[in-house]
């Protein structure tokens, strides 16, 4: 353990910009926690700290699911006076390997992982467990899985798995579909594969899949060439929100508003979209980013400690739609 001075004044600081706690049980009402929007990922000197400082690197800051599972880890982290070194890679793999480096050279205890590609994070991986440095592996797996501690997500296999029922109701003499994923995200493979699982033997034909990166802008694009190849398109199957809103985009621009479209994720920008009039978004598996920080923060602290804690866990996933997003809210993350 490495501990460091902490100063009064510091402690103050921290008491000052702690974030609300958020409330529990996932998938009811009561759950709809206000997502925030101050920017919390400003870094402080460790050296000002005593206790453990971890390291935060997710896939990219510019996604609100990452942005949101950040704050949590960081309030969790400040209730017990632990510091958090927070670096965004912006979907690049090569800067997270570097970054992560600086994170070994700025003496973190423990990081907080998940990878912009599963395989291509190995290096750093490797690199951390010469260093003594235990990996919390969040959201999306490495695919090198005895390189990390624990892994904490939520069940994707059932979140897209949900997806795709509701599409054998609403389409039940099968269609013509697409899928937009990313196959350098694990939690994405996931994800289309339940999907997919739910709709076998349903009379579903995939037109055309597309690797869009995880990224809304890219989805929207793809979408619009995809439309313009395809004059019958019954549904499409995204790996998370942001590309589901890209779709959204390219469909209502091209006034084809008859197809569906799946995301996961449970987002506060989908739920908006699913609760305006006429929208071709049919509904999300959704998730919490606010329980998988918490939980991560427990797992990471049991780790340093030397106590007890489970390898893999998995949150619940449910699904949202047209009909119980008033329920959910719009305004922040279950």
């Amino acid at each position: 353990m490495k501990k460091r001075i902490l100063s009064v004044l510091f402690a103050a600081l921290l008491a000052s910009v702690m974030l609300a706690g958020c409330k529990k049980n996932v998938g009811t009402p009561e759950d709809n926690a206000v997502q925030e929007t101050e920017d919390d990922t400003e870094e402080e000197d460790p050296d000002a700290y005593d206790g453990y400082t971890f390291g935060y690197s997710c896939i990219d800051m510019g996604n609100p699911y990452f942005d949101t599972l950040q704050k949590s880890i960081e309030t969790s982290l400040k209730e017990k006076e632990f510091h958090l070194i927070t670096k965004d890679p912006g979907s690049d793999a090569a800067l997270q390997n570097q970054q992560i480096q600086e994170m070994i050279d700025e003496g973190v205890d423990a990081v907080f992982l998940c990878p912009v590609d599963w395989e291509q994070i190995t290096p750093a991986l490797e690199a951390l467990k010469e260093a003594n440095i235990p990996v919390i592996n969040i959201d999306t797996q490495v695919k090198e899985t005895d390189l990390v501690a624990a892994y904490i997500g939520s069940d994707n296999k059932n979140a897209g798995a949900l997806c795709g029922e509701d599409l054998v109701k609403q389409r039940p003499d099968g269609g013509k579909i697409v899928i937009l994923e990313c196959p350098s995200m694990n939690s994405i493979n996931e994800r289309i594969t339940g999907f997919e699982g739910a709709i076998a033997n349903s009379g579903f034909e995939v037109l055309a899949r597309a690797d869009v990166k995880g990224k809304m802008e890219t989805a929207q694009e793809e979408m619009k060439k995809i439309l313009a190849k395809n004059p019958q398109i019954d549904a499409v199957m995204c790996g998370n929100d942001q590309i589901a809103l890209g779709a959204v985009k390219a469909i209502e621009e091209a006034g084809r508003k008859e197809i569906l479209v799946y995301g996961v994720d449970g987002s506060p920008g989908v739920k908006s979209e699913l609760s305006k009039p006429g929208t071709s978004m049919e509904g999300t598996g959704a998730q919490s980013p606010i329980n998988i920080g918490k939980k991560a923060v427990e797992i990471g602290i049991a780790i340093l400690e030397g106590d007890s804690y489970e390898k893999e866990t998995y949150e619940e996933t449910f699904f949202i739609n047209k009909e119980n997003v008033e329920m959910y809210g719009t305004d922040g993350w279950q």
